[in-house]
C-alpha cells in the first residue's frame, strides 16, 4: 500500500454518515481543481477523530467549504478505491442556508428522521446519533424503526 499526506480543499457533497466504529464519520468531498465542471473529483473520505466525526455529523452541512489534512492510501490493487483518512478539518465557508421547506428535521420518539424534498428516501438515525438505515420512502420508516428496536432494544 503506498500512503500520502494530502491537503484539500472542497466542497461537502452529501450529509455525512456515522462511520462503523463508535466516533467516526464518512463523507464525500468534491474538489475542484478548475472551474470546469468536468474536471471535479469525488473524494471519499472517512474520519476517526471524534471532534471531526462529531462536527460532521451535527454542525457541517452539504455544501460547505472545507479545508481537510490526512492521508491518502492507494491499495496495491489499483482497481480497488484509494481511502483518504482525514486528521484535520477547517470549514472555510458555510453553504448559503437552504430554504426551510427543502429539508425538514422529525422526531419519531428516540428517533430522528431527515425529510429531503430532492429525494424520496429519509435517511433514520437515533436521538443519540446512531445510523438506523435507510427508509425508501417516509411510509417504510415505521418499519425500519421497528427492526431496529427488535435487533438492538431501542436507542442504543
Amino acid at each position: 500500500m503506498d500512503t500520502k499526506p494530502l491537503t484539500i480543499d472542497g466542497y461537502l457533497d452529501t450529509v455525512p454518515t456515522p462511520g462503523d466504529a463508535p466516533y467516526t464519520a464518512r463523507f464525500q468531498l468534491i474538489v475542484s481543481p478548475t472551474d470546469d465542471i468536468v474536471d471535479d473529483i469525488t473524494w471519499s473520505c472517512t474520519t476517526n477523530k471524534p471532534w471531526i466525526a462529531h462536527a460532521l455529523l451535527n454542525e457541517i452541512q452539504p455544501g460547505d467549504l472545507l479545508h481537510v489534512s490526512g492521508v491518502l492510501t492507494q491499495p496495491d490493487n489499483p482497481t480497488e478505491p484509494a481511502s483518504f483518512t482525514v486528521e484535520a478539518l477547517k470549514v472555510l465557508a458555510n453553504a448559503p442556508a437552504r430554504a426551510l421547506q427543502e429539508m425538514v428535521l422529525d422526531r419519531y420518539g428516540d428517533y430522528v428522521v431527515v425529510f429531503d424534498a430532492d429525494t424520496g428516501t429519509v435517511p433514520v438515525f437515533t436521538a443519540l446519533g446512531q445510523w438506523v438505515g435507510m427508509a425508501e420512502s417516509p411510509d417504510a420508516i415505521g418499519t425500519l424503526i421497528e427492526i431496529h428496536e427488535r435487533v438492538n432494544g431501542g436507542d442504543t
